[in-house]
């Protein structure tokens, strides 16, 4: 039996629904992908578009995992701060990863609107400072992304500009960016599926890898089938699942969860959060949140490094959201859910090739609406054309968790206390 879509609010209001057949008998395919997320999806439509015979494996249903279950912010950059960048690959090449993230939300708004998908795509997004250090910190990261990047499209607030924009008494400034935007995001994986679908390519779900056998093609094993391909593209982020180790090890798999409110309607919700914008603060272990084109409240926060979700969701979820909405207190939740999103160490995403053939991205950490897109994108240009693009990324180091995946989750959690107190300061 397919595991169903998490009961959140996305799967409710989902737009499309796929019923692929499981994987059975022996298959050839010039590219296999594994995972159906944005990742999986685009990368398949951008192959299949050049004319590629391309098979895409899914262990649950197509958008099951991050992609159909996030916050659903497309913001530009990445979870690392390009000064962590420069310091890891250098000024020169961390302007390009600067330009591929900002290409990536060029691309997410050309995809939906090349493919005509229906995913409640709205314009702005606020990053929101709640002390003065904050501030500081927002006014140098302005500077730079302005002056040494040229970014055009943020503008900064005061606190009486935060405060007029958003109804919330806990914001002192804000960094305003008219480029990044919001969406429903399985309903925009689904609309990549369904693309991909039509451009030719093939997808199976119920239909986990649990061996890959390397070689030229390779080889990959699901429970009923198998297919041979010329290349592979692990798209699996956060559930790899011990599929491969050596990718494994490099994530961390981070449980973070979301709240919707019942349908608020227009009027308050255009209170709440003038022009529709979504929002979050810059703690380490921050809030998060937009509201639905049905005009409900979508409050993101919490992250659990033990794999555990908080003992009752909808109340630890609403009891954030009333943090910085106590107006909302009389509101019904309607859904509370979670979902692991990969994180690395560094925080820096890691791309690269696991054999000549065989291509990878994860650890979007956090950070994964528009970025997964583009890496798609630039592993399906791998295959097709070019790797120039996608090998910047390789020059990105990246150090495993310590303690293996036995003790890597308790080290995690120790050392993540002192961001979370960092954050009360």
């Amino acid at each position: 039996m397919k595991e169903k879509h998490t009961d959140s609010y996305y799967a409710a209001s989902k737009n499309q629904q796929f019923d692929f057949p499981q994987l059975t008998g022996e298959h050839i395919a010039d590219v296999c992908v594994i995972g159906s997320g944005i990742t999986g999806a685009t990368a398949a439509l951008e192959l299949a578009n050049k004319g590629f015979k391309v098979i895409v494996l899914e262990a649950n249903r197509v958008g099951w995992g991050a992609s159909g279950r996030s916050g659903g912010q497309a913001i530009f950059g990445w979870a690392s701060e390009q000064d962590t960048l420069e310091k890891l690959v250098g000024k020169s090449d961390a302007r390009k990863l600067w330009d591929v993230s900002v290409e990536a939300l060029a691309l997410t708004k050309s995809n939906i609107n090349k493919y005509n998908i229906d995913c409640d795509w709205r314009d702005g997004m606020a990053h929101l400072a709640m002390k003065p250090r904050h501030d500081k910190e927002l006014q140098s990261w302005y500077d730079d992304l302005t002056e040494n990047y040229g970014y055009e499209s943020l503008t900064l607030w005061d606190q009486d500009q935060v405060r007029s924009r958003i109804a919330s008494d806990k914001y002192t400034s804000g960094m305003f960016d008219s480029n990044s935007g919001h969406l429903h995001p399985l309903n925009y994986t689904l609309g990549l599926v369904n693309a991909a679908k039509l451009a030719g390519a093939e997808f199976y779900e119920d239909s986990s890898v649990h061996q890959i056998e390397h070689g030229d093609p390779a080889t990959l094993f699901t429970k009923n089938g198998k297919v041979k391909a010329n290349h592979v593209i692990l798209a699996c982020n956060a559930y790899m699942k011990g599929l491969e180790s050596k990718l494994e090890n490099k994530v961390m798999p981070v449980g973070t969860y979301i709240c919707a409110t019942e349908p608020l309607g227009e009027e308050v919700t255009g209170a709440l959060m003038q022009d529709h914008i979504a929002a979050c603060d810059i703690n380490f272990v921050l809030d998060y949140y937009r509201c639905s084109g049905d005009h409900r409240m979508l409050f993101g926060g919490r992250v659990s490094y033990s794999g555990m979700a908080p003992v009752n969701l909808e109340k630890a979820m609403q009891g954030r959201m009333l943090d910085i909405f106590p107006q909302l207190k009389d509101t019904k939740i309607d859904y509370a859910w979670g979902g692991n999103v990969a994180i690395t160490m560094n925080r820096a995403p890691h791309f690269g090739r696991l054999k000549p053939n065989v291509y990878f991205a994860q650890g979007f950490s956090g950070h994964g609406i528009a970025a997964t897109g583009m890496a798609g994108t630039l592993m399906a240009e791998c295959v097709a054309t070019t790797a120039e693009r996608f090998a910047i990324f390789d020059k990105i180091p990246h150090m495993p968790f310590p303690g293996g995946r036995m003790l890597r989750t308790p080290a995690l959690i120790l050392a993540m206390s002192y961001f979370r107190v960092r954050d009360l300061l």
